[in-house]
């Protein structure tokens, strides 16, 4: 297809066509190593994303500013990656894993975080342009692999959206844009950067949290120490009711089936516990009952399996009747760790009778 360039424009246009097996290759290369050094650091990224630039868009580019271009090489973004990161704080953790990967042209890349002035909003991406070293790949057939330059570009997910609206919206369209909607533009930006700055402000302090708590934890500081989903993983890490599930076990001889305790956060909600300090009570208060009961429900059968909720299931159960619980408690119970079903009152009356017949409070 012709585009009506001039000589010169027509000869890197060749070029491409010459060299887009190469480009091929180099992208092939990159989206490999991008992956395997995300992969090896840990991190999760929203997108890896990796595109040669099309025939048209190039014929296009040249015929506006192909003066400005010697070769094919002069141009950085023939191939063109995106790492798309969910945080702020781990596009520069992307960057490092890109400078040791490729050869960064420092002179040619950009950080448009810092182009911004204090007082606008816009478009925010950290560019680099690339090589790839021949320590990384290299082909003595086609060395031009080796020589030919690219752009990575890195940015958060919220930066990503920005960068598509303005893109369709005040670009693509080739239409200037009035001051007021232009305006709105920027108030989206701002929106946009403090969200990213939010996010990744609330996710170093939820993981400062976790690590006081695990901490407090693994020091027995349980009553420093409020009742939810992270904190009663940690506390569940410590094998709680080994012993008294050991001491059930051993009743009937049985083997200790290892089951999800955590599906027993809600009743405990629900029956006022609100410290690992009030659980680490109930064991010291109600274990003893909490076998007596066990001892009873396993009288003259052969269970040689044992679930290892058993031992916190009983312990609730004696805490709910030393209290004054009846039936409809024990029924609220199981509801809340089994599901609302009609055969939890079936069950609550059972368990209700079982425990009367024994001295346990």
């Amino acid at each position: 297809m012709e585009y009506g360039l001039d000589p010169h424009c027509q000869m890197i246009l060749d070029e491409y066509r010459a060299n887009l097996a190469s480009f091929e290759k180099i992208k092939e290369v990159v989206r490999a190593q991008l992956e395997k050094c995300i992969r090896d650091s840990g991190l999760y990224v929203t997108a890896i994303e990796t595109r040669i630039k099309e025939e048209k868009s190039l014929a296009g580019k040249l015929a506006l500013k192909g003066h400005k271009y010697h070769s094919l090489s002069d141009i950085t973004d023939i191939f063109g990656a995106r790492v798309i990161t969910f945080y702020s704080d781990e596009v520069d953790k992307v960057a490092a894993l890109v400078d040791k990967s490729f050869e960064i042209d420092w002179n040619n890349s950009v950080d448009k975080r810092k182009a911004l002035e204090l007082d606008q909003f816009g478009y925010m991406s950290l560019h680099f342009i690339c090589r790839i070293p021949q320590t990384l790949y290299c082909d003595g057939a086609h060395p031009e692999i080796n020589d030919y330059r690219f752009e990575i570009q890195m940015r958060t997910a919220l930066q990503h959206v920005w960068a598509t609206m303005n893109h369709d919206i005040g670009y693509k369209s080739g239409i200037e844009i009035p001051k007021e909607h232009l305006r709105n533009l920027n108030r989206v930006a701002g929106m946009l950067e403090l969200a990213d700055e939010l996010f990744s402000r609330l996710r170093m302090e939820i993981t400062d949290y976790r690590r006081n708590v695990q901490a407090l934890v693994a020091d027995g500081n349980f009553d420093q120490v409020p009742l939810d989903g992270d904190t009663f993983h940690s506390y569940l890490s410590l094998h709680p009711f080994k012993k008294l599930i050991s001491q059930i076990a051993a009743i009937n001889q049985a083997e200790v089936f290892e089951d999800n305790l955590m599906r027993y956060l809600e009743a405990l909600h629900k029956l006022g516990f609100k410290s690992l300090g009030d659980l680490e009570r109930l064991k010291k208060e109600c274990g003893e009952g909490a076998y007596q009961l066990a001892l009873h429900q396993l009288a003259g059968t052969d269970l040689d399996i044992i679930a290892l909720s058993v031992a916190l299931q009983n312990l609730c159960i004696v805490h709910i009747v030393s209290r004054g619980g009846g039936v409809l408690e024990l029924k609220f119970f199981y509801d809340a760790i089994f599901g609302e079903t009609e055969h939890n009152q079936q069950r609550a009356q059972r368990t209700f009778e079982q425990i009367s017949k024994i001295n346990i409070l």
